[in-house]
Protein backbone atom coordinates (compact mmCIF):
# COMPACT_ATOMS: atom_id res chain seq x y z
CA UNK A 1 0.00 0.00 0.00
CA UNK A 2 1.45 3.54 -0.79
CA UNK A 3 1.46 5.76 2.00
CA UNK A 4 -0.92 8.12 0.17
CA UNK A 5 -3.46 6.29 0.39
CA UNK A 6 -3.20 5.54 4.19
CA UNK A 7 -6.52 7.24 6.16
CA UNK A 8 -4.16 6.75 9.13
CA UNK A 9 -0.74 6.90 10.44
CA UNK A 10 -0.23 6.11 14.12
CA UNK A 11 3.12 7.15 15.60
CA UNK A 12 4.56 5.55 18.09
CA UNK A 13 7.90 6.90 20.23
CA UNK A 14 10.37 3.88 22.07
CA UNK A 15 12.74 5.23 24.26
CA UNK A 16 13.79 2.40 26.38
CA UNK A 17 10.29 0.53 26.95
CA UNK A 18 10.91 -1.93 24.68
CA UNK A 19 8.12 -4.13 25.98
CA UNK A 20 5.59 -1.53 26.75
CA UNK A 21 5.90 -0.28 23.34
CA UNK A 22 5.53 -3.82 21.85
CA UNK A 23 2.01 -4.06 24.01
CA UNK A 24 1.13 -0.92 22.83
CA UNK A 25 1.43 -1.92 19.31
CA UNK A 26 -0.10 -5.12 19.92
CA UNK A 27 -3.33 -3.15 21.25
CA UNK A 28 -3.43 -0.68 18.07
CA UNK A 29 -3.53 -3.84 15.74
CA UNK A 30 -5.97 -5.44 17.50
CA UNK A 31 -8.40 -2.65 16.97
CA UNK A 32 -7.69 -1.16 13.16
CA UNK A 33 -9.65 -3.49 11.61
CA UNK A 34 -9.98 -2.45 7.74
CA UNK A 35 -8.62 0.48 8.04
CA UNK A 36 -5.89 1.50 5.72
CA UNK A 37 -3.23 2.25 8.31
CA UNK A 38 0.30 1.77 9.29
CA UNK A 39 1.99 1.73 12.70
CA UNK A 40 5.70 3.41 13.16
CA UNK A 41 7.46 2.96 15.78
CA UNK A 42 10.49 5.58 16.18
CA UNK A 43 13.40 4.46 18.33
CA UNK A 44 14.69 7.57 19.84
CA UNK A 45 18.14 5.87 20.26
CA UNK A 46 17.47 3.82 23.00
CA UNK A 47 20.94 1.91 23.19
CA UNK A 48 19.33 -0.38 25.15
CA UNK A 49 18.71 -3.04 22.55
CA UNK A 50 14.78 -2.59 22.51
CA UNK A 51 15.19 -1.15 18.82
CA UNK A 52 16.54 -4.76 18.08
CA UNK A 53 13.81 -6.27 20.03
CA UNK A 54 10.96 -4.48 18.42
CA UNK A 55 12.97 -4.95 15.03
CA UNK A 56 12.74 -8.99 15.43
CA UNK A 57 9.05 -8.58 16.64
CA UNK A 58 8.33 -6.91 13.30
CA UNK A 59 9.99 -9.45 11.02
CA UNK A 60 8.28 -12.36 13.02
CA UNK A 61 5.18 -11.22 12.32
CA UNK A 62 5.73 -10.85 8.34
CA UNK A 63 5.30 -8.23 5.47
CA UNK A 64 1.68 -8.31 5.94
CA UNK A 65 1.46 -6.44 9.62
CA UNK A 66 1.66 -2.42 8.85
CA UNK A 67 4.52 -1.43 11.35
CA UNK A 68 7.67 0.12 10.56
CA UNK A 69 10.57 0.73 12.55
CA UNK A 70 12.41 4.38 12.34
CA UNK A 71 15.56 4.23 13.87
CA UNK A 72 16.49 8.07 15.09
CA UNK A 73 20.32 8.61 14.71
CA UNK A 74 19.46 10.88 17.93
CA UNK A 75 17.61 11.34 21.06
CA UNK A 76 15.05 13.97 19.16
CA UNK A 77 12.53 14.12 22.19
CA UNK A 78 8.52 14.17 21.53
CA UNK A 79 8.61 16.49 19.15
CA UNK A 80 11.14 15.33 16.80
CA UNK A 81 10.35 11.69 17.18
CA UNK A 82 6.61 12.47 16.38
CA UNK A 83 7.78 14.28 13.40
CA UNK A 84 9.74 11.64 12.29
CA UNK A 85 6.84 9.50 12.51
CA UNK A 86 4.53 11.44 10.84
CA UNK A 87 6.86 12.18 7.96
CA UNK A 88 7.43 8.34 7.51
CA UNK A 89 3.84 7.91 6.25
CA UNK A 90 1.99 10.77 5.07
CA UNK A 91 -1.80 9.72 6.10
CA UNK A 92 -4.94 11.30 6.28
CA UNK A 93 -4.79 11.04 9.83
CA UNK A 94 -2.02 10.86 12.76
CA UNK A 95 -2.51 9.50 15.82
CA UNK A 96 0.30 10.46 18.69
CA UNK A 97 0.41 8.19 20.59
CA UNK A 98 2.82 7.06 23.85
CA UNK A 99 4.23 3.70 24.30
CA UNK A 100 2.46 3.51 28.27
CA UNK A 101 -0.39 3.48 26.25
CA UNK A 102 -3.02 0.86 25.05
CA UNK A 103 -6.46 0.98 23.23
CA UNK A 104 -9.47 -0.04 24.19
CA UNK A 105 -11.61 -1.93 21.38
CA UNK A 106 -13.60 0.61 19.51
CA UNK A 107 -11.73 3.12 19.46
CA UNK A 108 -10.14 4.11 16.15
CA UNK A 109 -13.80 3.81 14.50
CA UNK A 110 -14.94 5.88 17.25
CA UNK A 111 -12.26 8.54 16.59
CA UNK A 112 -12.52 8.76 13.03
CA UNK A 113 -16.44 8.88 13.52
CA UNK A 114 -15.97 11.90 15.48
CA UNK A 115 -13.21 13.59 13.13
CA UNK A 116 -15.65 13.12 10.03
CA UNK A 117 -18.69 14.69 12.06
CA UNK A 118 -16.29 17.76 13.02
CA UNK A 119 -14.12 18.75 9.98
CA UNK A 120 -13.37 21.97 11.92
CA UNK A 121 -12.09 19.84 14.88
CA UNK A 122 -7.73 19.59 14.10
CA UNK A 123 -7.11 17.60 16.85
CA UNK A 124 -9.30 15.12 18.65
CA UNK A 125 -8.94 13.94 22.13
CA UNK A 126 -9.79 10.57 23.38
CA UNK A 127 -11.14 9.34 27.14
CA UNK A 128 -7.59 8.84 28.62
CA UNK A 129 -7.81 6.35 31.69
CA UNK A 130 -6.34 4.22 34.36
CA UNK A 131 -6.18 0.72 33.76
CA UNK A 132 -9.72 0.74 36.44
CA UNK A 133 -11.66 2.78 33.83
CA UNK A 134 -10.96 5.87 36.05
CA UNK A 135 -11.04 8.82 34.06
CA UNK A 136 -7.65 10.94 33.92
CA UNK A 137 -7.45 15.15 33.31
CA UNK A 138 -6.43 15.34 29.59
CA UNK A 139 -7.99 18.58 28.67
CA UNK A 140 -6.70 21.99 29.88
CA UNK A 141 -6.62 25.89 29.55
CA UNK A 142 -3.02 27.31 28.85
CA UNK A 143 -0.53 28.21 32.06
CA UNK A 144 -0.35 31.86 32.43
CA UNK A 145 0.56 34.25 35.05
CA UNK A 146 -2.85 33.87 37.02
CA UNK A 147 -2.39 29.85 36.93
CA UNK A 148 1.01 30.35 38.08
CA UNK A 149 -0.51 32.02 40.73
CA UNK A 150 -2.15 29.32 41.34
CA UNK A 151 -0.10 26.83 41.30
CA UNK A 152 2.89 28.57 43.74
CA UNK A 153 -0.20 29.49 46.58
CA UNK A 154 -1.48 25.57 46.10
CA UNK A 155 -4.29 26.91 48.42
CA UNK A 156 -7.90 26.52 48.39
CA UNK A 157 -9.34 29.68 48.58
CA UNK A 158 -6.42 31.08 45.78
CA UNK A 159 -7.71 28.28 43.36
CA UNK A 160 -11.23 29.03 43.64
CA UNK A 161 -11.10 32.62 43.34
CA UNK A 162 -8.96 32.07 40.25
CA UNK A 163 -10.63 28.75 39.24
CA UNK A 164 -11.66 30.33 35.28
CA UNK A 165 -7.52 30.18 34.82
CA UNK A 166 -6.80 26.86 36.56
CA UNK A 167 -5.34 24.91 33.80
CA UNK A 168 -6.76 20.86 34.50
CA UNK A 169 -10.15 21.24 33.54
CA UNK A 170 -13.27 19.37 35.30
CA UNK A 171 -13.91 16.29 32.98
CA UNK A 172 -15.57 15.72 30.96
CA UNK A 173 -14.41 19.43 29.78
CA UNK A 174 -17.06 22.04 28.25
CA UNK A 175 -16.32 22.36 24.46
CA UNK A 176 -15.35 26.03 24.19
CA UNK A 177 -13.00 25.54 27.48
CA UNK A 178 -10.43 23.09 25.98
CA UNK A 179 -7.52 25.08 25.00
CA UNK A 180 -5.12 21.96 24.88
CA UNK A 181 -4.76 18.33 25.24
CA UNK A 182 -2.81 15.57 26.70
CA UNK A 183 -0.55 14.44 23.95
CA UNK A 184 -0.34 11.17 25.19
CA UNK A 185 -2.97 9.93 22.77
CA UNK A 186 -4.38 12.84 20.20
CA UNK A 187 -5.47 12.63 16.93
CA UNK A 188 -4.27 15.09 14.33
CA UNK A 189 -6.08 16.19 10.87
CA UNK A 190 -3.75 16.18 7.78
CA UNK A 191 -5.46 19.38 6.99
CA UNK A 192 -4.26 21.17 10.42
CA UNK A 193 -0.61 19.67 10.34
CA UNK A 194 -0.17 21.10 6.52
CA UNK A 195 -1.71 24.65 7.67
CA UNK A 196 0.86 25.11 11.18
CA UNK A 197 3.57 22.91 10.45
CA UNK A 198 5.48 19.95 12.51
CA UNK A 199 5.64 19.85 16.07
CA UNK A 200 8.14 22.48 17.55
CA UNK A 201 11.45 20.69 17.89
CA UNK A 202 12.66 23.58 20.41
CA UNK A 203 10.80 21.25 23.09
CA UNK A 204 12.51 18.50 24.20
CA UNK A 205 9.71 17.26 26.46
CA UNK A 206 6.58 18.53 28.30
CA UNK A 207 4.24 21.59 27.06
CA UNK A 208 5.24 20.91 23.29
CA UNK A 209 1.83 19.41 23.18
CA UNK A 210 0.06 23.01 24.89
CA UNK A 211 2.48 25.00 22.12
CA UNK A 212 1.35 22.79 18.98
CA UNK A 213 -2.65 23.22 20.16
CA UNK A 214 -2.12 27.03 20.92
CA UNK A 215 -0.73 27.25 16.94
CA UNK A 216 -3.62 25.46 15.69
CA UNK A 217 -6.03 27.79 17.77
CA UNK A 218 -4.41 30.64 16.75
CA UNK A 219 -5.06 29.46 13.03
CA UNK A 220 -8.30 28.81 13.57
CA UNK A 221 -8.72 25.23 14.53
CA UNK A 222 -10.70 23.70 17.31
CA UNK A 223 -9.97 20.73 19.44
CA UNK A 224 -13.23 18.32 20.54
CA UNK A 225 -13.00 15.40 23.00
CA UNK A 226 -14.00 12.58 21.96
CA UNK A 227 -15.18 10.42 25.10
CA UNK A 228 -16.48 7.19 23.09
CA UNK A 229 -13.23 6.83 21.65
CA UNK A 230 -11.03 5.28 25.30
CA UNK A 231 -7.35 5.04 25.47
CA UNK A 232 -5.51 3.66 28.69
CA UNK A 233 -2.93 5.40 29.91
CA UNK A 234 -0.20 4.13 32.45
CA UNK A 235 1.97 7.67 32.67
CA UNK A 236 5.36 8.08 33.03
CA UNK A 237 6.83 5.05 30.95
CA UNK A 238 10.12 7.04 29.64
CA UNK A 239 10.01 10.23 31.70
CA UNK A 240 10.91 11.08 35.20
CA UNK A 241 9.03 14.27 35.55
CA UNK A 242 5.78 13.30 37.09
CA UNK A 243 7.88 11.17 39.82
CA UNK A 244 10.16 13.86 40.38
CA UNK A 245 7.16 15.86 40.94
CA UNK A 246 5.38 13.75 43.10
CA UNK A 247 8.34 13.71 45.54
CA UNK A 248 9.01 17.46 45.20
CA UNK A 249 12.78 16.48 44.11
CA UNK A 250 14.22 19.08 41.33
CA UNK A 251 13.01 18.54 37.74
CA UNK A 252 15.27 18.13 34.68
CA UNK A 253 16.52 21.45 32.90
CA UNK A 254 14.65 20.85 30.10
CA UNK A 255 11.35 21.00 31.72
CA UNK A 256 12.24 24.01 32.64
CA UNK A 257 13.21 25.41 29.35
CA UNK A 258 10.25 24.04 28.20
CA UNK A 259 8.24 26.29 30.64
CA UNK A 260 9.89 29.16 29.45
CA UNK A 261 9.73 28.33 25.91
CA UNK A 262 5.95 28.13 25.78
CA UNK A 263 5.27 31.40 28.47
CA UNK A 264 7.18 33.12 26.22
CA UNK A 265 5.60 32.21 22.89
CA UNK A 266 2.33 32.28 24.61
CA UNK A 267 2.33 35.71 26.63
CA UNK A 268 5.92 37.04 25.18
CA UNK A 269 8.90 37.80 27.49
CA UNK A 270 7.17 40.42 29.58
CA UNK A 271 3.97 37.00 30.36
CA UNK A 272 6.88 34.88 31.50
CA UNK A 273 8.72 37.46 34.03
CA UNK A 274 5.21 37.74 34.80
CA UNK A 275 4.52 34.14 35.81
CA UNK A 276 7.33 33.77 37.54
CA UNK A 277 6.44 36.65 40.09
CA UNK A 278 3.49 35.37 40.40
CA UNK A 279 4.50 32.10 41.37
CA UNK A 280 6.67 34.06 44.03
CA UNK A 281 4.04 35.64 45.00
CA UNK A 282 1.90 32.39 45.51
CA UNK A 283 4.60 31.06 47.58
CA UNK A 284 3.86 34.16 49.71
CA UNK A 285 0.28 33.66 50.13
CA UNK A 286 0.46 29.89 50.25
CA UNK A 287 2.36 30.99 54.38
CA UNK A 288 -1.11 32.19 55.49
CA UNK A 289 -1.89 27.90 56.14
CA UNK A 290 -0.02 28.58 58.87
CA UNK A 291 -2.49 30.68 60.19
CA UNK A 292 -5.06 27.80 60.12
CA UNK A 293 -2.39 25.60 61.29
CA UNK A 294 -2.15 23.86 58.38
CA UNK A 295 0.79 22.22 56.17
CA UNK A 296 2.15 24.65 53.57
CA UNK A 297 2.80 22.43 50.43
CA UNK A 298 6.68 22.29 49.26
CA UNK A 299 7.44 23.52 46.31
CA UNK A 300 9.84 21.40 44.51
CA UNK A 301 13.33 21.37 45.31
CA UNK A 302 15.41 24.50 43.46
CA UNK A 303 12.37 25.74 41.60
CA UNK A 304 12.47 28.88 43.10
CA UNK A 305 15.90 29.00 41.25
CA UNK A 306 14.96 26.83 38.46
CA UNK A 307 11.46 28.83 36.57
CA UNK A 308 14.49 32.09 36.25
CA UNK A 309 17.12 30.23 34.46
CA UNK A 310 15.54 30.14 31.03
CA UNK A 311 14.06 33.82 31.47
CA UNK A 312 16.84 35.73 30.29
CA UNK A 313 17.50 33.53 26.88
CA UNK A 314 16.25 34.12 23.59
CA UNK A 315 14.98 30.74 22.15
CA UNK A 316 14.94 28.58 25.16
CA UNK A 317 15.38 25.62 22.90
CA UNK A 318 15.21 22.68 25.93
CA UNK A 319 16.72 20.52 24.08
CA UNK A 320 20.03 22.16 25.08
CA UNK A 321 19.22 21.61 28.77
CA UNK A 322 19.22 17.77 28.82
Amino acid sequence: MRSSDLTLTVSIINYRTGDMTLACVGSVLADLGDIPARVVVVDNLSNDGSAEQIEAWIAQQGPEVPVTLVRSPTNSGFSGGHNQGMAAAPADFYLILNSDALIRPGFFAALLDAAKAHPRAGLLAPRLEDDDGTRQVSCFRFPSPASELIRGASTGVVTRVLGRFAVPLAMPPAPDQIEWASFACILLRKEMVAAIGPMDEGYFLYFEDTEYCLRARRAGWRIAYIPQARAVHFRGGSAPVKTLARERKRLPGYYYASRARFLRQAHGRAGLWAANLMWHLGRALAQVRRVAGKAVPAPNAREARDIWINAFRHSGDSRAAR
